[in-house]
Order: structure tokens, then sequence, then C-alpha cells
């Protein structure tokens, strides 16, 4: 990584410096240096020279950040990025900052995967101190190779004039959006640039993978919570706008709670306030599954069953066992779960989230064998280490051992407490489903230091042309392992 020029003038915001990109980092960006200080570049293929805008050079800062405005060796990977709004060659060309969300459109497909898997291993082995060699995986049965038409849930702000917008990376600036290459067929056909969202702060919108009825969601500005008749004329506007598509919608109002981690409040305007997701895996029978509202569900069209398949094969659960499913959501894993363990087994799906439990219920509904707990993941934890013997009726385990412990996070990870709970259970197995490698390296630093260690782990890429990733890694206790290899 050296500097082969800097122009004279680069020595804050909007100047031009020139460089060789190093490796891929935890973020989407390469890393650079410019006069030894360490400078992110995004749009970027390691081992480019390219000519770099800073967008945040702070003469005192320890690193600066920037984007790719000139490519002047590039990488054989190197391809015309899929979305020109998140192009940073034209962008920038045109006088504008990209989108965020497409950060490696410009990158083949089979190259993003191995860059992703670098990331990985670089974050786990940095953080944790562990060497892994994760399996790369598409989501799927069929490739991708455009990246494209993959996301059933996508958001979006929205202007001053109404219509739906992107934010630019790390900026408050407001970029007009008029399709989402990223999204699924479906999503374009319901044409949100042309809906008219004056007073509208966000919206969200769930296009399930099956074909069924969309979900949209409109979040009010605070000014037009606070006035009933901008309210209902934005209601009217929504109505309206949804009455006149093609196919058959639902809508409805996000509004915000009274503190800021509050979950919002659905209130229906047309159809119904949660969307059917379809889920066929290779490994269990299919299902259906209900979502309410701006529920968290797997935004890739194929992540639902590519995740299950995953989770069951590490799971391994055999009838009569013991399960527990934390951050467990709507019951995806519990209901797959639960078949496999049986009618003598138990599987309980654990789920702070007040709504996404009684979906979970729902969705659950068929299994006696499951039982849905809602409350803090490490407050349950508790609650059986202090009660081991405190019967299933009221959520406890009767005394029984957990074969195995399936979590998915969210990107902040488990944290100590969770995990030194999961310790104290000591299951058989762990399952850690994850879509953020430096909170799961965290993690993984204390099961590896309270006995576990990894026996496979495998990086699937459920966020094509962007730089997420999510993996699945079993462990198991570090004796076992060494058994199991030799």
């Amino acid at each position: 990584m050296t500097v082969t020029q800097t122009t004279p003038e680069a020595t804050g915001i909007g100047a031009i410096i020139e460089v060789e990109t190093g490796a891929m980092a935890h973020g989407g960006h390469c890393v650079a240096r410019h006069e030894g200080r360490v400078v992110f570049v995004r749009h970027a293929i390691p081992r480019e020279q390219v000519r770099v805008v800073l967008t945040e050079a702070e003469p005192g800062a320890r690193f600066w950040r920037g984007d790719v405005v000139e490519v002047l060796r590039g990488s054989e990977f190197r391809r015309i990025h899929q979305w020109k709004l998140a192009d940073s060659l034209r962008a920038h060309a045109s006088g504008r900052l990209p989108v965020g969300g497409a950060e490696f459109g410009h990158i083949v497909v089979h190259h993003q995967r191995r860059l992703k898997a670098q990331v990985f291993r670089d974050t786990v082995a940095r953080i944790a101190g562990a060497a892994l060699e994760p399996e790369v995986l598409r989501a799927g049965p069929e490739d991708e190779p455009t990246g494209q038409h993959w996301r059933t849930r996508n958001a979006f702000a929205v202007n001053p004039h109404g219509h739906i917008a992107m934010h630019a990376h790390r900026s408050a600036v407001l970029l007009p959006v008029r399709n989402m290459p990223l999204g699924v067929p479906a999503l374009d056909a319901l044409a949100l640039w042309d809906w008219d969202l004056t007073g509208a702060a966000r919206v969200d919108v769930a296009t399930p993978a099956d074909g069924s009825r969309p979900l949209v969601l409109v979040t009010p500005t605070p000014q037009t919570l606070a006035d009933e008749a901008r309210l209902g004329r934005l209601r009217s506007r929504v109505r309206q706008a949804a009455n006149a598509t093609e196919t058959e919608i639902s809508s409805g109002f996000a509004v915000p709670g009274p503190k800021r981690h509050s979950p919002a409040r659905i209130e229906r305007i047309t159809g119904r306030t949660w969307v059917q997701e379809s889920v066929d895996p290779e490994r269990g029978a299919a299902r259906t599954f209900r979502v309410t509202g701006d529920g968290f569900w797997q935004v890739h069209r194929h992540a639902p069953a590519t995740l299950v398949d995953a989770v069951l094969e590490d799971a391994d659960a055999r009838p009569g066992q013991i399960v527990a499913d934390l951050y467990a959501g709507a019951g995806l894993f519990s209901a797959f779960l639960a078949d496999a363990v049986g009618e003598q087994g138990r599987v309980y799906s654990v789920e702070a989230a007040r709504q996404a439990s009684k979906d979970a219920r729902r969705n659950l509904l068929s299994l006696p064998q499951a039982g849905v707990l809602n409350g803090p993941t490490d407050k349950v934890l508790g609650s059986w280490l202090k009660e081991p013997d405190r019967p299933a009726s009221g959520g406890g385990l009767e005394g029984r051992a957990l074969d195995t412990v399936v979590l998915d996070p969210p990107r902040a990870g488990a944290g100590r407490r969770v995990v030194e709970r999961i310790l104290a259970l000591a299951p058989g197995r762990v399952v850690y489903v994850s879509c953020d490698p430096a909170s799961f390296a965290r993690d993984l630093a204390w099961l590896r230091e309270g006995g576990y260690e990894v026996e496979r782990s495998r990086v699937i890429d459920l966020y094509p042309d962007t730089h997420h990733l999510e993996s699945v890694t079993l462990l198991r206790p570090a004796a076992e392992v060494a058994t199991a290899t030799r």
C-alpha cells in the first residue's frame, strides 16, 4: 500500500489523492495510506491504483475516508457498476455523491464472495485469535451473476418534495430514486417513486418472496403526527396510491413509540398489517410464516431456506432433544427445529420483541413441543440457571440439560452476559448465526475462553453487491472437536 502521487491541494474534504489500495477491511472499504495516515477507500478493489476524493479528512484525525473517482490501474475483477446511482465514478463525475447500499456493485460477484471470506477470516483472527477457513456459499439453488433482484425488504427516506430517496453514505444528503435494482421485481412494480408521500419521513416495504401481498409502511414526520389534518391528508394519499396499483397491496402507518427504542405502532390503511412468507428448505417440509409490520425477516429471497438448511445441519437435532433458539424472531428456526426434536423433545423460542413473539406463537401453534418465551435473552437464560427445575409450562427446563443452543443475535452480537450464561448451561452444541464478523469474533473469543471450539464455519453471501455477509458457525466442547478431527 503505497502512495504514488498526491495533488498539492490535497489537504481536506474534496481534495484528490492518488493511492494504491490494500486489503479489503470490514465495512466495505480498502485500506490505503497517505503520508503515513490510513485512508479507508470505498468503491475500490485491493491492489488498484486509483484517485480518491476525500469525504472525511480532519487534519488531526487518525484516519481519513474517501471515494474512488478515477481508476488508473484497475483490477481484473472490476466491472461496470450495476446501479448508476450507487456508482462512485459516475456519481462524482456528475457532481453528486453515490447512494449507499451497493458498494460492491463494481466487483464481479464471485470475487465479492472471496473478499467477504477474506474479511471474515481476518476479522476473526484479529479479534478472536482463531484461524478459520470458512466454506463460502451462495444463497439459493441458482447463482445470481448480476447480484440483483434479491431484496424482499427495503427502506427509503422521503425528501421534502414527498418522493422516496436514499442517503448518500455517511451523509444527510438525500438522493431521489426511481428504481432499486437489488430489490425483487415486485418492488419496482409498486412504482413507489410516483407516490406523493409529503409529510412522511420513511417508507418500509416488504415484498414477500412467494409473491403474496406486499406491505408498505409509512412513517409520518413528527410534524405530521402532531397535525391531524396533515396526517389525514397523508393517509388519504397513501390509500389512493395503494388502491391504484395493479396488484393488491397492504399499507399502513408505522407510528414511532414514545421512547427511542420503543416498537412502532402499526395502523392499518389498506389490506392487513402483516405479510405471509413461505419457506421450503431441503431439510424440512415447507412452512408458511406470518410477520407483522416491520418485524425482522431475512431480506434475501432465498435466505430463510438457506439458513434453515445450514442451522439444521449444524444443530443435528434428534427426537427427544432440548433446543434453545435465541433471538428467535417470528420462529423461523424454531419451527423446523421443533419438527426435528419431535413431540418428545422441546424447543424454546426466545425473543425480546413482543410482536415478534406474538407472531411466533401463531407460527408455532401446531407444534406443542415449541414454547415461546418473550423476554430479554440474558434474563431468560438467567432464569434457567436460577431455577433449573421449573416446569416447561412456566418456561423452565424441568431439570433437563440443553442439547443445543442456536442464536441469531442482532448486529451488535450477543454480548458477554449472554455468552457467559450459555457457557454455564453447557450445551453440547452452539450454532451461531451472525451478520457481523466483528461482533461474532468478540463473542467467539469468549466462547473459546469458556472451552468451546469451532468445528465448522460457513460464510453465506446473502447480500450480493454489498459488503455485508452472513456466517453460520458450529461450536462444540474443545475436547469433542479435538477428538473428531483426529
